[in-house]
This record gives structure tokens, sequence and C-alpha cells, in this order.
């Protein structure tokens, strides 16, 4: 709508002449809310219309869920996203190439390391160097990867459960997740948000007795899973209220461009890992789990059998790391941050030994890393895109460089975001309480859907 400045009581005085020359002032104006319950007081029938959420303890995070009701049968579905927007993908554009990882980590933010990984993937293939990348980098890539897919279907599972009234599956999930996350904080020094992937490799490498503390906690959460069957699978309540739940069949999937479990969930074996293998992925040994009842209870026991593979593939990682000695991080000096970095006593810095090691060497040495870390390396003119499987689905990183030492325009395909819209297809029909369970099923993170 248009208003010039006479009927405006918002314009500012510096809109006078522009006003008087003719000019329109344009308010943009809400309304969903309003627009929504005329639209239903003008079919004179019995609906009502219900926000549910943004600040709901069902719907995973602050979303908004807009049912138009008929009784119990809700009859239209509105998803409301942004209230969780950060600005990441603009932020990025101020910052160095490496300093992206930092940003892009916080999306997801229970998949950091695939956002960091599809992001170091993106600016290593600008740069040229993606066979230049150490072995022994891929295979701790992969192997956070995956014990990562495990911890965020762990929540998954674990939120959905505390949403339907099973708390005990709450607390089982979040023990074992409280496993990994001790691993990720042993290796990287966080629980989440790490900033550890970086274009050319990882951080540092593993640090003393990392490689025996995964290998201990394998068989710790592999008992864990064996919990979380006994509960949920067979258990005929848990059945009763997802078995034809939230249907949607490979047409919705392929219309709405759904992937992750949902699509698995139709009977396609859509995996980024074997379909387009990054890091390596085609020399490990996993399957792809499919399922073909297209519902809730399809989507629960594809996650809890993904998490089964997942630990295979971390158990061969294992031993590729005891027999892959080397470095983390590309030869290449004019873009390889430092990445043997040694921690000082305090834990606050790095060590007197580093330091005298840098500083040692030669001035110009100094100065380049100076260089590195405070202007970055330029990326040559180009644009990319890369994909990953993370564990809600296709995770994507459209990087574009002009030749600077930051991104042009870095932006994410995040699954939740795309799979959030398969809500209304799941719901519409249902009942409330269904409602629940669909979008516990889709498993979206807000922090990936808003960005």
């Amino acid at each position: 709508m248009s208003t010039t400045h006479d009927s405006d009581i918002y314009a500012t005085s510096g809109a006078d002449t522009a006003a008087s020359e003719g000019a329109h002032i344009f308010n943009a104006t809400g309304g969903d809310w309003d627009q929504l319950v005329d639209e239903a007081a003008a079919l004179h029938e019995e609906r009502i219309v219900v926000n549910m959420g943004p600040q709901h303890p069902s719907t995973h995070g602050v979303l908004r869920l807009i049912l138009e009701l008929d009784g119990e049968t809700v009859t239209e579905t509105r998803a409301g996203i942004g209230y969780l927007h950060t600005g990441i993908e603009k932020n990025m554009e101020y910052r160095t190439w490496t300093q992206g990882v930092t940003f892009c980590t916080r999306m997801d933010y229970l998949t950091p390391f695939f956002q960091e990984t599809v992001y170091s993937l993106s600016v290593e293939k600008l740069l040229g160097i993606t066979e230049q990348v150490p072995e022994r980098a891929s295979v701790i890539r992969v192997l956070l990867m995956e014990l990562n897919r495990i911890a965020s279907h762990l929540v998954a599972l674990a939120t959905g459960g505390m949403e339907m009234g099973a708390t005990t599956v709450m607390t089982v999930g979040f023990r074992e997740r409280e496993r990994i996350l001790a691993v990720f904080e042993m290796i990287t020094g966080l629980r989440m948000n790490h900033g550890f992937v970086r274009p050319g490799g990882v951080a540092q490498d593993l640090p003393p007795g990392a490689i025996d503390k995964v290998r201990d906690a394998i068989p710790s959460v592999r008992r864990g899973l064996g919990e979380l069957e006994l509960l949920l699978n067979e258990n005929p309540i848990l059945k009763g209220r997802t078995t034809d739940v939230g249907y949607l069949d490979l047409a919705g999937c392929m219309a709405l461009g759904i992937t992750g479990p949902i699509l698995r969930s139709t009977g396609l074996p859509h995996d980024l890992r074997k379909l387009d293998p990054y890091c390596g992925y085609e020399t490990y040994d996993f399957d792809v789990i499919t399922r073909t009842e297209a519902d809730a209870y399809a989507r629960l026991r594809i996650r809890i059998d993904e998490m089964y593979e997942s630990l295979k593939i971390a158990e061969q990682c294992i031993d590729r790391l005891q027999s892959t000695p080397g470095r983390v991080m590309v030869a290449d000096r004019k873009i390889a941050w430092p990445a043997q970095l040694a921690i000082g006593g305090d834990g606050m810095g790095n060590s007197l030994d580093h330091i005298r090691e840098i500083m040692g060497t030669s001035m110009e040495s100094l100065i380049h890393h100076f260089k590195l870390v405070t202007e970055g390396f330029r990326v040559p003119p180009g644009q990319v895109y890369v994909a990953v499987e993370s564990p809600k689905g296709e995770l994507g990183c459209h990087a574009v460089s002009d030749g600077g030492t930051r991104p042009y325009r870095a932006h994410f395909r995040d699954p939740s975001f795309n799979n959030l819209q398969s809500a209304a297809a799941m719901c519409e029909g249902s009942q409330i309480a269904d409602v629940i369970v669909a979008v516990a099923s889709i498993d979206p993170v807000m922090g990936g859907v808003d960005r």
C-alpha cells in the first residue's frame, strides 16, 4: 500500500520535499494473524485459528505454527519462521575465508561439524586444492561428522519422546549424547560450535588419548542405543502415536525438495555419501537405511539404524587414524593456517615453544604468519556449490569469490529450511496432537532455518 506524506503519520521531516514532488512513501505492515482471523470469520463456520509457538515446548525451538482448526481437526497449517535470525550469511561477507567457519558452525547448533565441513570443502574447491587435503584430515572430518550424526539423531529422538510424554527416552538420549560431546570437548576443546574444520584441513591433530577415548565410547553408545530400541521400537503406545502419522509419500518429497530421513522413509536410498562421495566416503563400508511406510514411525526407525551405521564408520576411522600418520593441513604455506598448535600452560594461548618456533625461524615467516591470520588468503574469482549429507538431509554451500580475502557471498541450503515445508502436507487433516509428532519427525532446527 502506498501513501503520501500528508496521510503518513510515520513519515520523517526529510520526506517533505519528496512528498511535495509527488513521490510516494511505502509502508510495509504485517497482519497475517488478523488476515487469517478475518478469513475464518467470513466463512461463518465454527473454526478457530490457534498460534502454536513461537515459544511452545513442542515446536523444536522458536517455530511458530499457525493452525486453523475445525474442532480437533487441523484444516490448515502455516509455518512462521524468522524468530531466530542471526544474519550469519551476511556477517560472513565481512570476515576472512577462515573466519567464516566460526559463523557457519553456529547455524544448525546440533550439527556444527557438517556446516564447517561443507563450507571448508567449498573454499577448497574454489582454491583448487581438494586433492591436496591430507588423508588424515579427511579421516578426522569423517569421524567427527559421524559422531555428530549420532548426537543429532539422539536429540531428535530425545526431544520427540519428551514432547510425547516419554521422559525416559529423553534422559537416555541425552545421556548417550553426553558421551559424544565429551569426545568432542577432548578433541576440539568445545562441546558445540567448534570452528575445528578449516579450509585446508583441521585446526590441529587429535590430542594424546583421543583415539582410545573414542574406541572406549563406541561400545557404551551402542549399549545406549540398545536401550532406546527396547524403549521405542515395539512399544505399542509409541507405535500407536506415530504409525500413519505425518505421512508424506515420495511424490510429495520430490515436489517439496525434501531430503534426509524423511525422503528415505519413502523407500528412496538417496544419500550423498553414496551418490556423490566426499572426504573419501566411497572407501567406507556402510549401508543406506530406508523404509517404505513414509510416516513418523519409519523416520524414527531410520534414525536409530543410521546411528548404528555411523558407529561402524567411526570404528573404521579409528583403525585408519592409527595407520595414517601425517599432516592435518595442506602444505601450501600461502593457505595453511597454523595447524600444529600447542596450548599454553594456562590454557589461554600458544605455548612458549610454539611462539619460539614462529619467531625464531625468520622475520619473513613471522610477517607472513601475521598477514595470513589478520588479512587471510586470497581465493580466485568463481563460484561453487558443494553438498554433504547432514543428519537432516542435503546441506549445501554456494560460495562465491570476487578474488578477495573474504567471501563475496556464502549461501547455505539448510535441510531444515526445505524440510519444514512438509509441515502443512503432514499435518492438514490430522488431529492437533498429531502435529507434535509430525514436527518431531521432521526434526527441524531453527538456527539452520533462519540463519
